[in-house]
Order: C-alpha cells, then structure tokens, then sequence
C-alpha cells in the first residue's frame, strides 16, 4: 500500500480531457505511459538529459520525466500520439519517414515532438536554429545530419500548406 495520497488531475491529452489519479512523486512520464497507457513518449534516462521523453507543455517542449503529474492540472498536453491528424501523418512524420531519420526508436518520439514545436514556432528555422532547438535530444543511431535534414524537408512543407 502507497503512503502516498492520490491526487486528482484533469488536463487536456492530444485536445482530450483527462482525469486520472495520481501520487504526488509521479513524473507525468510515469502516469502517461503506466496509468494512461500512452507509451510513445520513451523513458530513456529519466534526469531531462535525452529528450527521448518530451512532450509538449501548454506549447513549450519539455521533459516529461521532470514535471510532475500532479503540476499539469489544467494544462494542454500533446504527446507524439497526438500528432498526427487522424490517419495523415504530420510533415514532420512523414519527413522522418522519407528521410530516414529514424533507426532504433527509442529517441524518435522525442526529436518529432520537439521538431513539431519548433516549427509551428519557426517553419523556416535555419539549420542552426534546428540544431540549437534539437540540442536537448540525443541520437545514438542515426547521426543527426539526417534528422536535421527531415526537420528541414518539414518546415518546407509547413510554408506551403
């Protein structure tokens, strides 16, 4: 038995209302991927040095392994779940696909959703610019070259829709 007592919390998941239970030492990782069985957002060092776990905050990326679940009460919540618009992947999706951006998995979830928010903020980031803002998401497969190049691709699209 916990010795912790649960709190209530209802937010907004990929534009759903949520309520869920939680103890007041969960990570919103935790209750994300364990209560509410969204598991694309990955545990990957659980201290905000990967990235593998960001998910965007009331329109900031963050690491959702250092909020706490019970600090997102009434807050607007989009997971890499949420990104995609019913069976259409997202530009960044579909750059990620096309460019091979992707390897293992593990970091993926974290570099789309992080990429997503930079470019609603910037779609025409330079490749600094993407860099800088991807800086907080490590990769041990692919090399970045070909991440920052599918963020690229994306931000293009973005202009043109």
């Amino acid at each position: 038995m916990s010795a912790y007592k649960k709190v209530h919390v209802t937010t907004t998941i990929n534009g759903e209302q949520v309520d869920f239970l939680c103890e007041p030492r969960h990570s919103l990782l935790e209750v994300l991927r364990d209560s509410l069985g969204l598991t694309g957002s990955k545990e990957g060092c659980n201290n905000g040095n990967c990235g593998a776990c960001t998910v965007i905050l009331n329109g900031r990326p963050v690491d959702s392994c250092l909020v706490l679940s019970a600090e997102v009460e009434g807050a607007e919540i989009e997971t890499v779940e949420g990104i995609a618009c019913n069976s259409n992947l997202h530009p960044v999706q579909q750059c990620f696909l096309e460019g091979a951006a992707l390897q293992c998995g593990i970091c993926t979830p974290g570099f789309l959703v992080a990429s997503k928010a930079l470019l609603e903020k910037d779609p025409d980031a330079s490749e600094e610019t993407i860099r800088f803002d991807l800086s907080g998401n490590l990769c041990r497969c692919t090399g970045y070259d070909k991440i920052v190049r599918a963020v690229q691709a994306a931000g293009q699209q973005m202009r043109e829709i």
